[in-house]
């Protein structure tokens, strides 16, 4: 289930019970600037702490409060079940984009990571 699920009234009571290292992931998500993305993989290296199937498992389950399009497969594949939705924010925030190849399937592009990803610029030092 999703904040984004419950009644308006439950909303605070659930963000209060968010775990620490959810937090923690969401706050890192919340850093990227529109445009960029950060890897499952780049967010545990950040938090100095989980990994990518950590990291993936709290934006499954509670990152629908955040920019969650800027949080993505190492690979640059788009996030199934949300292709559409994603594509969208990255063609609205110019998120470089590598054009899918005819045996794509469903021709979706990919993420063009070597342009897209976002290295935290200097504030990786400031993080805790």
């Amino acid at each position: 289930m999703s904040e984004q699920s419950l009644p308006d009234d439950a909303r605070a009571d659930y963000a209060d019970a968010l775990p620490e290292y959810a937090e923690r992931v969401l706050e890192v998500a919340e850093l990227v600037p529109p445009g960029r993305v950060m890897t499952y993989g780049d967010v545990a290296e950040w938090l100095e702490e989980g990994g990518p199937r950590q990291v993936g498992r709290v934006m499954a389950l509670y990152g629908g409060a955040v920019p969650w399009w800027r949080v993505v497969r190492a690979d640059g594949v788009l996030l199934p079940g949300h292709e559409l939705r994603a594509l969208d924010h990255y063609r609205t925030e110019g998120t470089p984009l590598k054009e899918a190849s005819r045996a794509a399937e469903g021709h979706l592009p990919r993420l063009d990571m070597k342009r897209a990803r976002w290295d935290g610029g200097g504030r990786a030092e400031a993080h805790t």
